[in-house]
């Protein structure tokens, strides 16, 4: 699960349960989002951005076994929709479908999704829906095309090769070999010198440097997977592209002080330097990413600092007391 789907689900279900515990008795609640699938390949992934304004309408079997509409919201800004339905009816054979365009997607809704039953007590029943997508009407230039999408070559056929006659071939009388010299044995060779061991390797040491050592310049050798100069828009995605900007790179944002949501940049970019320079640091990338998306999301300024505080004890070598293993490079 990607971050969008993880950090306004885990939103919209805060939501509801507190509803549930506010008073509501013998209802039916339902909640999800919504995404734009820039690239058309049916998943929310890091490419994809919750949609505003979008219209869900909750589809059911009739009496007749006709699909009825029962219920149709609007997302709000982070995407995201609830449902309320009264008598707490049964909602077994319900789905969630688009059934109106929002801002910035452009065409196509996605399928419709069934409901998840995910909390029953006290005649109430609460639901959740997999992510639903809207998608444009063609993908976005920086998705990548599937090998599938590329036509194969047409290898054309041609005729069988016409083979000439020969003649018979003729077997020409040769004279016996003559005798060659006996060879002499090779000389013996001294052994081989034994080699040293081999050096350990700097990807598989634990090391956790602060962002003051990635800045320096005899460090620089160590940027080998992100280079300094690539957008935070391009590694973070369109959420940090949305609040830091489109124009700032991975070297810029080393240093940003004295404001909540600059520190969280700074730390995550080292996090993710880290996160590629040893694999015995505790973030994976792809952590790192959704951690930030995640604090991004949550547009609680607690929520920010809680974040980059954690990255900065990972980065200064917390917990395990790990230090920078960074020499000067050459």
């Amino acid at each position: 699960m990607g971050w969008p789907t993880m950090g306004l689900g885990l939103v919209t279900t805060l939501l509801i349960v507190a509803l549930a515990i506010g008073g509501a008795n013998g209802d039916a609640m339902v909640s999800g989002s919504v995404f734009c699938d820039q690239c058309k390949d049916g998943q929310v992934t890091l490419f994809d951005y919750p949609l505003t304004g979008v219209k869900v309408s909750m589809v059911c079997s009739g009496q007749s076994g006709q699909p009825t509409v029962i219920g149709e919201v609007t997302t709000n800004w982070i995407g995201g929709y609830a449902m309320r339905f009264e008598g707490a009816p049964d909602m077994s054979g319900c789905r969630a479908q688009v059934s109106g365009n929002g801002q910035g997607c452009g065409a196509v809704a996605g399928p419709s999704r069934s409901l998840n039953l995910v909390f029953q007590m006290f005649n109430t029943e609460i639901y959740t829906v997999d992510p639903l997508i809207s998608q444009p009407p063609q993908p976005m230039s920086f998705c990548q095309r599937s090998s599938s999408s590329v036509p194969k070559p047409v290898t054309p056929t041609l005729p069988p090769p016409v083979t000439p006659a020969l003649p018979p071939p003729v077997t020409p009388t040769l004279p016996p070999p003559a005798k060659l010299p006996p060879t002499p044995s090779p000389p013996q060779l001294p052994p081989l010198p034994r080699l040293p061991p081999a050096p350990s390797v700097p990807f598989l040491e634990a090391s956790a440097c602060p962002y003051h050592m990635w800045v320096m310049p005899e460090h620089e050798c160590y940027w080998r997977v992100l280079a300094p100069d690539l957008k935070v828009a391009f590694v973070f995605g369109p959420l940090a592209a949305r609040k830091y900007g489109t124009d700032l790179t991975l070297r810029g944002s080393m240093t940003g002080r004295a404001d909540p949501y600059k520190t969280l940049l700074r730390e995550a970019t080292t996090a993710l330097l880290n996160s590629y320079n040893s694999i015995e640091y505790p973030y994976h990338p792809l952590d790192v990413v959704q951690r930030l998306n995640y604090a991004l999301i949550g547009g609680s300024t607690r929520q920010v600092l809680m974040t980059a505080l954690r990255f900065l004890k990972a980065n200064s070598g917390q917990p395990g007391n790990v230090s920078c293993k960074f020499t000067t490079c050459k």
